[in-house]
């Protein structure tokens, strides 16, 4: 009987060699195949691009502003959908709640500007 393992266990017999398998046409690390450049976005895209960081910078503004100032007054914690929940209307109430939603009105308002102050036009 034969053994089909190359790596036999019999004493001065060589192993033969694998035969070299065929290269493919894409390796792992080969760069892209050329491509036609991408063409220069329209007037229209670049206007709806202004169009919605715009309105994505005054939404951000307008929500913080809110976040900031609504939680300081009345109207937090004496409206309709807190009146028949009094364990949550003691939480919301509680200055440190207060403070967080504050808190994430800053945050707000700063992601909106920042974004307003590193808008670039695609070239």
């Amino acid at each position: 009987m034969t053994d089909p393992n190359p790596f036999s266990s019999a004493p001065g017999t060589v192993p033969k060699p694998a035969p070299p398998q065929a290269e493919s046409s894409t390796a792992v690390l080969s760069p892209p195949p050329e491509t036609e450049a991408a063409e220069p976005p329209s007037h229209l895209q670049v206007w709806m691009h202004r169009i919605s960081v715009f309105l994505f910078v005054l939404i951000s503004a307008v929500a913080g502003v809110l976040l900031i100032i609504l939680p300081w007054t009345p109207e937090w914690t004496d409206n309709y959908l807190l009146l028949s929940f009094p364990a949550l209307r003691s939480v919301v109430s509680n200055g440190f709640f207060r403070g967080i939603c504050s808190g994430l009105g800053l945050l707000d308002i700063w992601i909106g500007f920042w974004e307003a102050l590193h808008y670039h036009e695609q070239q």
